[in-house]
């Protein structure tokens, strides 16, 4: 057991798009940067100077031979030559520990600037996480980090605790996927989580190709530069990087389409229809190049993909996911499926909390739409009420918060697993000390 305030603990929130750091009892995350990392090969560059391969070797103890990760929006702002922009995750599991190691250790030595021996650490968890992984994830924290206690947490479990709740049905649309988990009494019911692979990253590449298929590219910020012919007139100059890879390419236009998505897109109050919006006036957005560009229909049915998946098929360059959308149902609908896989005791309860979290969730009227199409649709008796913070930050960080106020309570501080229960039972006692 630790001694109440002396200690404060250390929240991360690694989610699929970004990680989320700082104190536990602080009201929003020190340091927020993005969950991927540039990775080049040092091997491919042979004419690698004999500096760098000093600094390679000495990074290869940490990571794989040759490789030099990068981490943090600032080191994957500037342009490398085949730099590869990497994710630790695919379909929403850790697939590659040493990146995640590496954004860890970004966090805590170079964003919190501490020491982890001296901090228990909480780390929110995606509810489906399997026993392998929460194994490996003690491990590394014990082993590598030396941490003097470590709780592992379910991002839904945080989510409900954010909005002072024990039981409530959360819809959490993050970068990667939409997860509907409904919780009971501070317990994730397994039994009836549902996800969705649709999330802001799938959005933000819809609006990419949707602007294409209407002769518009998304010029990335590296291969431009301003250039001033009279004072205040400039003109753009293209730059040539033959050398840049697609995946880093890819990762500066989706920056600057995910921008014009939380500008301008709002979810539409009644399902997508392309006559009804067909001559909607159009909103302007200047792109970095200047150029400024008229964005009309794609606001409504962008957002609209979370409530319909077929409209998919409707976008140009999208077709290939066509199958995949055909497969996945709609935001009300996942929600009824999950309460009804629920006992018909709580089912009331969960109607009248359901909880919208994460940065996709943040999108206008989106909680008024989702209300509607469940009251349209849930049987007369439930009386539906769909929650939202006013503030998007505490939406985008519900998570987050969740775990910070856990934390700091006095009465959560004997529920930590401890470093010496960690060297008497092993990794797999986190099994029972985080359920």
């Amino acid at each position: 057991m630790y001694g109440g305030d002396e200690v404060s603990a250390i929240v991360i929130d690694l989610g699929y798009h970004s990680c989320k750091a700082g104190y536990a009892g602080e009201d929003a995350p020190k340091a927020v940067f993005p969950s991927v990392v540039g990775s080049i090969d040092q091997m491919e560059l042979d004419d690698c100077t004999s500096n760098e391969k000093k600094d390679a070797k000495n990074d290869s103890d940490k990571h794989k031979p040759n490789l030099k990760l990068y981490v943090g929006s600032q080191s994957l702002g500037f342009r490398r030559d085949h730099m590869e922009v990497q994710s630790p995750f695919k379909d929403g599991v850790v697939v590659d520990w040493d990146i995640v190691d590496s954004i860890w250790d970004h966090a805590l030595r170079t964003c919190l600037l501490v020491d982890p021996k001296e901090h228990p650490m909480l780390l929110a968890e995606p509810s489906s996480n399997s026993q392998q992984h929460r194994e490996r994830t003690a491990e590394i924290m014990f082993e590598k980090y030396n941490v003097p206690a470590l709780f592992l947490a379910k991002n839904a479990v945080l989510t409900s605790f954010a909005s002072g709740r024990a039981t409530s049905l959360v819809v959490d649309s993050g970068g990667g996927s939409t997860t509907i988990v409904p919780v009971h009494d501070g317990y994730v019911l397994q039994k009836a989580v549902g996800t969705s692979p649709i999330g802001g990253e799938f959005l933000t590449d819809c609006l990419i190709k949707s602007l294409e298929g209407k002769g518009i590219t998304i010029k990335p910020r590296y291969s431009f530069k301003r250039k001033e012919i009279r004072p205040g007139e400039f003109q753009i100059v293209d730059l040539d990087f033959p050398n840049t890879t697609e995946s880093y390419k890819l990762y500066s236009q989706r920056l600057i389409a995910s921008d014009i998505k939380e500008c301008v897109c709002r979810a539409p109050d009644t399902p997508y229809d392309e006559l009804a919006y067909s001559n909607i006036p159009m909103t302007p957005y200047e792109l970095p190049d200047g150029q400024i560009i008229e964005i009309g229909a794609d606001r409504f049915k962008i957002p609209d993909v979370l409530f319909n998946p077929s409209l998919v098929q409707t976008i140009p360059g999208m077709e290939n996911y066509a199958e995949m959308a055909s497969n996945v149902r709609g935001l009300p609908q996942m929600v009824l499926e999950s309460i009804n896989k629920c006992d018909v005791d709580i089912r009331r309860e969960l109607f009248s909390s359901i909880l919208l979290s994460g940065g996709t969730a943040s999108m206008q009227q989106l909680k008024e739409r989702l209300e509607k199409d469940l009251l349209e649709e849930s049987p007369q008796a439930a009386r539906v009420k769909v929650l939202a913070s006013g503030n998007a930050t505490e939406r985008r960080f519900s998570v987050w918060i969740g775990g910070s106020i856990l934390a700091s309570l006095g009465s959560f501080q004997q529920m930590w697993f401890s470093k010496s229960e960690y060297d008497e039972h092993g990794a797999s006692y986190v099994q029972r000390k985080c359920p």
